[in-house]
């Protein structure tokens, strides 16, 4: 089977949120089962950098072609690998629409996910690689199916092609004026109620929703959470219409980026069997925080972008409440300025017990998951979650809202069986009656052996989560 894996991030290359992580593991993966398989992204500036990190080198497949759309740009088509692996990489480029400092920081974004979509269709076309499967992810590729069933429709190239488009977060459906059916060229009988008109705006998700040919999305529970009006984001009654091709496949984690036993970004290793690393890690991320250097203080850690989805109001409700229970608290994140700020405040209220740092460093985070006692993600909604899975295969415990992924993975601690701990009501007073009884079991240190083996022993590869993906795809192409 020929697949082509299109994101507008991909680890290492390009990071901002999960879907990176996803891209990046999900085709080495792939490939571990025989899958011929191939990434698409743009060429973003942050590419450029981290390959020149990397060591790697591109060269070029196509020179400047034009696209067909509203715009004398043109694009040229790159190829690198995936790092350490053979897995092609090939790069959209265009100076215009993929050299902003941020990934996510072209002056539009309509028009740059347009051009990026069309760009791999087109590159496909003139490479004459014909793939089985497009897997396309998250609303910058959700036209791609409405294009291949438009546009692109008679096209010898994409003969019997297969397209499973993935949700990775419903709140993010990218919405635009009708006017970007102008510059995507796309027929105008597709502006309504049945195609991919919007409340009056047109709605690349929702292209993505109907024009697929399987659905998937990151969590089981995540899945029939969507199809529901309190998390479907208005658009659960397209979500029930194909309900019959919605799947929810469990995102997994990197077992060789992030191993405990040999993660370079870590002070001191350790594994299930030998733990005295973990707690030395503790002891340096005591010291890098500005918090008094005691293991035997438990320390809860969160990562986290500071928006309202991940819960972080019934954290500022009961935070000082927790600091004053004997507990040190970490975290890390950047996002909506009265978070940074309350946050940044409570370090001041708590010095040597709070240690707070606004921005994102993926070193320090992957030492939090290694240095912490637990990790909180108490979140509104969370299609997947990536925190509590990097938490539970470095031997930290996490406290979670029972939502999406969080209640896919985290089994509720019983004094023998379970991983974590939970809560399904979004009020302050559970989040807080949680942490109150993780704290109990801390200090019972049989208990914490037990969930410490039972959290490190959990299986949250990608070795499970592909075989689920090949299922889909050969279900893709039957439907299709």
């Amino acid at each position: 089977m020929k697949v082509a894996i299109v994101s507008f991030e991909v680890y290492p290359l390009a990071k901002v949120g999960g879907l990176a992580d996803v891209a990046g593991a999900l085709p080495k993966a792939l490939k571990k089962k025989g899958v011929d398989v191939s990434v698409f992204m743009p060429f973003h500036k942050k590419v450029r950098e981290n390959m020149e990190k990397l060591g790697l080198t591109s060269e070029i497949v196509l020179d400047e072609f034009e696209l067909g759309l509203a715009t004398n740009e043109k694009a040229s088509l790159h190829k690198t690998n995936l790092p350490g692996t053979d897995i092609p990489v090939y790069l959209v480029a265009n100076d215009r629409y993929f050299s902003s400092e941020d990934v996510y920081g072209a002056p539009d974004g309509g028009e740059q996910a347009i051009f990026f979509t069309k760009g791999v269709l087109e590159s496909i076309k003139r490479m004459g690689t014909h793939f089985d499967v497009i897997h396309a992810n998250d609303w910058q590729t959700g036209l791609l199916p409405v294009y291949l069933k438009t546009v692109y429709q008679d096209e010898s190239a994409f003969s019997g092609t297969a397209t499973l488009y993935t949700i990775h977060n419903l709140g993010y459906q990218g919405l635009f004026d009708k006017s970007y059916m102008n510059f995507a060229k796309l027929p105008q009988y597709l502006f309504n109620v049945d195609g991919i008109e919007f409340y009056g705006q047109i709605n690349f998700m929702k292209g993505g929703i109907l024009f697929s040919s399987i659905i998937s999305t990151v969590s089981p529970t995540y899945a029939e959470e969507i199809k529901t009006s309190d998390y479907g984001e208005r658009l659960e009654g397209v979500l029930q219409s194909r309900s019959d091709v919605l799947y929810g496949v469990l995102n997994g984690i990197d077992y060789e980026e992030n191993d405990p036993a040999s993660d370079k970004r870590i002070t001191y290793h350790y594994t299930v069997d030998d733990l005295d690393g973990k707690w030395k890690d503790k002891e340096e991320l005591q010291k890098e925080m500005g918090l008094e250097v005691n293991r035997n203080v438990p320390v809860i850690g969160l990562i986290s972008r500071l928006v309202d989805q991940k819960g972080l109001d019934l954290v500022n409700d009961i935070a000082r409440y927790v600091m004053n229970c004997g507990t040190q608290f970490v975290l890390l994140g950047t996002g909506d300025p009265k978070y940074e700020e309350s946050f940044s405040k409570l370090a001041k209220e708590f010095p040597g017990k709070a240690g707070i740092k606004i921005g994102f460093d993926i070193t320090l985070a992957q030492r939090i998951y290694a240095g912490v006692d637990f990790f909180l993600m108490p979140s509104r909604y969370e299609p997947c979650g990536l925190g509590q899975m990097y938490s539970l295969r470095y031997g930290t415990i996490p406290i979670v809202r029972y939502t999406g992924g969080l209640a896919d993975t985290v089994v509720e601690f019983d004094g023998n069986k379970g991983n974590g701990f939970g809560f399904k009501k979004y009020d302050s007073a559970y989040l807080a009656y949680t942490i109150l009884k993780a704290l109990y079991h801390y200090h019972k240190p049989d208990d914490m052996k037990k969930l410490i083996r039972n959290a490190m022993t959990t299986d949250l590869s990608w070795e499970r989560s592909a075989d689920e993906y090949l299922k889909i795809y050969d279900l893709a192409l039957r439907s299709h």
